[in-house]
């Protein structure tokens, strides 16, 4: 089945929760543009839209820390993508497992 995402409603970039395919940890948040989200579905391994370098970040690509797609879905309005990976080492530019674990409350 094909599904038509909507990358339009934010400049082109699209919202990806990245999560442990075997815990649903959630690992990351990230964006896509339609160019990367290509790459990911073409190579089975993650691709970004680097906000901050403008440019197509392929996860792992530097440091080895590869994440592997096991499954993608969207969410009902087709603007968020949630991303089931298997992570190669850390998914947090800090070397922790998630980039979630600073706790507030």
């Amino acid at each position: 089945m094909s599904v038509q995402l909507d990358f339009k409603k934010q400049a082109g970039l699209i919202p990806v929760i990245v999560t442990d395919h075997l815990t649903g940890q959630v690992l990351m948040l990230a964006y896509m543009n339609e160019e990367s989200f290509a790459l990911t579905l073409k190579t089975k391994q993650m691709h970004y839209w680097s906000r901050s370098r403008q440019e197509i970040w392929h996860k792992g690509a530097t440091s080895g820390h590869y994440q592997y797609v096991k499954s993608i879905k969207t969410d009902c309005d087709r603007d968020t993508l949630l991303i089931a990976v298997q992570q190669e080492g850390a998914a947090c530019h800090t070397g922790a497992y998630s980039c979630f674990f600073e706790e507030i409350l």
